[in-house]
């Protein structure tokens, strides 16, 4: 069975001597190995061992970074298409582009308020510069970003948390 290190630290050496030196004293022998952990654990301030190791498991579940890293390469290719106010000034003519891209639309739309198409229309229009905003619309419906009623009277915005390079994207884009 392998071993799990632990790493001890504590803020205050004196305050670890007085507890040591009051726990072995009440000692009649040596204590063994397990006993001694548990005295070092009370002395930096947990309940005992236990409490100790699961305090340090939970630190190292919460440090661990649990998202995935952006394509940042990906992401400065697709920040091209935008001008220096974050309007889409060109629309990409690779599917993954246009997929980031049209990302940055989205997060422009409100959430949960359902809009007519003349509504939708004004904001798309206000983060674009290409002139195509039935192109922009359709899109978003088609990646499921947006909802539309089949008549196109109504319009939704889907919430999804966008991807690490959508979400790296949208934060490096000029906000309103």
């Amino acid at each position: 069975m392998t071993r799990t290190p632990y790493s001890y630290q504590i803020a205050d050496l004196s305050g670890l001597a007085r507890h040591l030196c009051r726990e072995l004293a009440a000692t009649t022998r040596p204590p063994g190995h397990l006993a001694l952990m548990n005295m070092l654990a009370r002395g930096a301030g947990f309940r005992n061992l236990q409490h100790f190791r699961a305090a340090t498991a939970a630190g190292r579940r919460l440090d661990a970074p649990d998202a995935p890293t952006p394509d940042l390469t990906r992401v400065e290719q697709v920040l091209r298409y935008f001008d220096a106010s974050g309007r889409l000034a060109r629309w990409p003519a690779r599917t993954k582009a246009q997929n980031l891209a049209i990302r940055a639309i989205w997060s422009h739309l409100p959430p949960r308020q359902t809009l007519t198409e003349a509504e939708v229309n004004r904001l798309i229009d206000q983060w674009q510069l290409i002139g195509d905003r039935a192109l922009l619309r359709r899109t978003l419906v088609m990646e499921g970003l947006l909802w539309r009623l089949p008549d196109g009277s109504q319009y939704r915005r889907i919430e999804a948390a966008p991807d690490p390079e959508a979400l790296a994207l949208i934060r490096r884009l000029p906000s309103p």
